[in-house]
């Protein structure tokens, strides 16, 4: 069990390093380097305490033992090339197993500074372990703090996804498990444990035998390129009871040496990105590609065995995109080995990468038995999907693994063995195979069953000319005046914008979307479809326009009027199933123009449209109003230019840094204690705690200079100048976090006043000016300090907050007003709909 004292040391282990070593994952490397020194002469002290000799310190490298370092007589620049030597020449120790040979291969110390050498070797020295599994608590905690290897397109794969992974693939004693992009062997060591617990008795005895163990060491292989990650998964799997680990360094893209070797189980979330001019593979793929991620599956579908498994972590490309490379990929995989795809939310990575993935899991044994694959879509995956990722109910994941287990199951009669719900798909191969795409997103197989049962419903293609082609434009003059309109001057959520800019026909002709009057435009491009940019074109010079070419136009017959076409555009049973279907690579998703074409709409007489439409736009122009004040409003106090003008230190009791990192360490953290507020915790001068972020009474009492009190002022010291809280009465006792000042005011102020003059634009301006830093503005006690404000009379004060306050429940109430009038709308268009 991880104990706290152990967090901290590491912790300040990493606070020591910082300075030399910044990249995280460069300081669990030293860490860990250091921590397998010392536990290399652990065990040396141990076997003399039994009368045994040392082995891993001995002849000519006792020189370098763990004592021979902390010896107070060993001055700074002996230490730092006693331990450099020692790092770089275990390699060549012939008295310790090769295990630690290569985990000490191209080790060294990236720095030269004999102070931080000094006190990271103390700090390293109060771990004592008299077994690994002490070590490997630490290497736990040490691996989870380990940051993201985004610039190679790696991402740590959180624990619940790998477990999840794990139990779908099941993997059994006597299996051969492999990882060709290993990083830390977390696929391995989950899949290990997994046969470690499916091998017990009633008594929770391990029912394996010695052989069946001894096989078990040789069958779990991982490769990477990287020596560093091959470091980190020997010391994680000999930490496991892996004594002989089988991890080798390896390029599984560009070597040949382990082609013709083979497993019964892979598990990988391999690299998704390139390099420049891309992979420049071998001959023996199949499919002929450059990109990492096609490689990578190519490479796993190639080398299972003949009842081989696979779940493989890939990108949206892999997905849908229609390069040759990917195309193919998929239809040798749809005719192979595919038996199910697991689409997974886009946060599933952050914080390191909001990208889009999904889960393709493969069975050789079982594709050959069906002639249907079946999809997964996960919308929630037990966290959510903020930076934070914390805890969330409604996991989907338990429900996917007992549905495509029980799938599995009855594989030949699939109606009996899948729950009927809108998370899963089943879809023919052949359907998929058809256009020759094999597309492998799910939702573009879903079969609409929208239905109106007051209306009829038509395809939009059957009422609506899209994207009208420009050669009606032909006997124009090049010299004709039309307005331009790029994707920046359609509005979110308002049917109407204001053409400005204007160009000659000759200038856009040939590069540009062609409208007129009274078209539908909408965004098909991600993010501006999901953020519902579209309108109506009116008032266009000569009654046309040009704009962006990621607009699709809709010109109406007279069937439908073009204000009812745009609400039922904006209509989620319109929006959801597009975004869905949207194809295309990373920030450049489209929506296809067959959906758009083929999807259905209902369709009222004209005179009941009109009567739908001045409804809706009655309710609508309630609800801009009400947003406009809302938009617009912001406290303002008129400085009068009698008041005195003072500085904020004049009228403070306190200005309060919060607390170094040093001192409050993410081990620190309990949860659902005492509250640390950061500014990540003001939204809108409203402080919200987050109770995973809450620290024990002993923390607060050891910080409790740090407490703030009803009626401080919290203010951030980094990104948005002047954001601020107040500190209201429940949260007495709380602790001002890393990245905020507290200002504590004398009785002179009004609190609520200084507060909004600290949030008004004027001092946010002058904040914005004085902050120091490049990448990340902050601010520092000094410039608070010398900030001046005014100073009316206390009363005065109080008769502005008073104001302020009534004002802004005038405000508060609009936003009532809105959520009021939306909900009318809706109810009007569920009308249509007949939902």
């Amino acid at each position: 069990m991880l104990d706290s004292e152990t967090k901290r040391r590491i912790d300040t282990a990493r606070d020591i390093l910082v300075g030399k070593v910044p990249d995280p994952k460069s300081q669990v490397e030293q860490i860990t380097i250091a921590l397998i020194y010392k536990f290399m002469d652990d065990m040396d002290a141990e076997v003399e305490e039994l009368g045994g000799d040392r082995s891993f310190f001995a002849g000519e490298f006792a020189k370098f033992g763990w004592g021979r370092l902390m010896s107070p007589t060993v001055g700074g620049h002996e230490l730092l090339n006693l331990y450099s030597e020692g790092i770089s020449s275990m390699p060549q120790n012939a008295g310790i197993p090769a295990l630690f040979r290569d985990i000490f291969k191209n080790a060294y110390l990236p720095y030269r500074d004999p102070e931080t050498l000094k006190s990271f070797l103390k700090v390293i020295d109060g771990f004592t372990y008299d077994h690994s599994e002490r070590l490997g608590d630490a290497f736990e905690y040490l691996l989870s703090v380990l940051g993201s290897q985004g610039d190679a397109g790696q991402f740590r794969t959180p624990r619940h996804i790998i477990d999840f992974m794990v139990e779908v693939l099941r993997p059994q004693k006597g299996e051969v498990i492999l990882d060709p992009a290993c990083g830390t062997a977390g696929f391995l060591i989950s899949a290990y444990k997994h046969i470690l617990l499916s091998n017990l008795d009633a008594q929770g005895n391990s029912t394996l035998t010695p052989d069946e163990k001894g096989l078990m060491a040789t069958n779990f292989r991982g490769y990477d390129i990287s020596p560093d990650m091959v470091r980190l998964s020997l010391v994680n799997l000999y930490l496991h009871g892996f004594k002989s680990p089988q991890i080798a360094e390896y390029d599984t893209l560009t070597s040949e040496d382990k082609w013709n070797e083979f497993a019964d189980v892979i598990l990988a979330n391999p690299p998704f990105m390139s390099p420049k001019g891309g992979i420049k593979p071998h001959k023996r793929f199949s499919i002929k590609a450059k990109r990492s991620e096609v490689l990578f599956v190519d490479y796993m579908a190639e080398h299972l065995s003949p009842r081989g498994r696979a779940g493989i972590i890939v990108p949206e490309g892999i997905i849908f995109q229609s390069q040759t490379a990917y195309k193919d990929l998929r239809k040798m995989l749809v005719e192979n080995s595919l038996v199910a795809v697991i689409s997974l939310p886009a946060g599933v990575f952050n914080p390191y990468s909001g990208v889009k993935t999904s889960i393709l899991i493969l069975d050789k044994s079982l594709a050959k038995k069906t002639d249907k694959i079946v999809f997964f879509k996960v919308e929630n995956d037990g966290f959510g999907l903020g930076a934070q990722r914390r805890a969330v109910e409604g996991d989907d994941l338990p429900f996917v693994l007992e549905q495509i287990t029980n799938y599995e199951l009855s594989i030949t009669n699939y109606e009996l063995g899948i729950t009927s719900d809108d998370r899963v798909l089943i879809v023919p191969k052949s359907r998929i195979a058809a256009n020759g795409d094999y597309n492998l997103s799910g939702e573009r197989y879903r079969e609409s069953t929208l239905t109106s049962n007051v209306f009829p419903l038509v395809r939009i293609g059957d009422i609506c000319t899209i994207n009208p082609r420009k050669n009606q434009l032909s006997d124009l003059s090049p010299d004709t005046r039309v307005s331009f309109v790029p994707m920046a001057d359609i509005n979110e959520h308002q049917m109407i914008f204001q053409p400005i800019a204007e160009k000659l026909l000759s200038e856009v002709t040939s590069s540009y979307t062609y409208f007129e009057d009274n078209d539908v435009l909408f965004a098909k491009v991600t993010p501006c479809f999901e953020n519902g940019k579209a309108g109506i074109a009116k008032g266009l010079i000569n009654g046309i326009g040009f704009g962006s070419s990621e607009f699709y136009v809709l010109r109406t017959s007279d069937q439908v009027l073009p204000e009812f076409l745009y609400f039922c555009i904006n209509h989620p049973f319109f929006r959801d199933p597009a975004v869905a279907q949207m194809t295309g690579t990373g920030g450049l998703q489209r929506v296809p123009r067959d959906y758009v074409e083929n999807s259905k709409i209902p369709l009222p007489p004209i005179a009941i449209q009109k009567e739908i439409v001045t409804e809706i736009e009655g309710y609508q122009k309630v609800i801009n109003g009400a947003r406009a004040v809302i938009d617009n409003y912001r406290p303002h106090i008129a400085i009068d230019p009698d008041w005195e003008m003072v500085k904020l230190s004049d009228v403070c009791e306190g200005i309060l840094t919060g607390p170094f990192g040093t001192s409050l360490h993410q081990s620190d953290y309990v949860l659902d204690e005492i509250p640390v507020i950061n500014p990540q915790n003001i939204v809108d001068g409203i402080i919200i705690p987050d109770k995973t972020k809450t620290i024990s009474q002993l923390t607060r009492d050891r910080l409790k200079e740090f407490t703030i009190y009803e009626h401080d002022i919290l203010i951030a010291r980094r990104g948005e100048m002047g954001r601020c809280g107040l500190v209201t009465k429940e949260m007495n006792g709380w602790l001002c976090g890393t990245g905020c000042f507290v200002i504590r005011l004398k009785p002179v102020c009004d609190v609520s006043f200084v507060y909004f003059q600290l949030t008004s634009p004027r001092i946010k301006d002058r904040l914005e000016e004085q902050a120091v830093g490049v990448t990340l503005k902050n601010l520092n006690q000094g410039i608070l300090s010398d900030l001046e404000i005014p100073v009316p009379p206390l009363e005065t004060q109080k008769a502005i907050v008073a104001e302020i306050e009534a004002e802004q429940a005038l405000v508060n109430a609009n936003r009532e007003l809105i959520e009021r009038f939306e909900k009318k709308i809706q109810t009007v268009l569920n009308r249509i709909w007949g939902n």
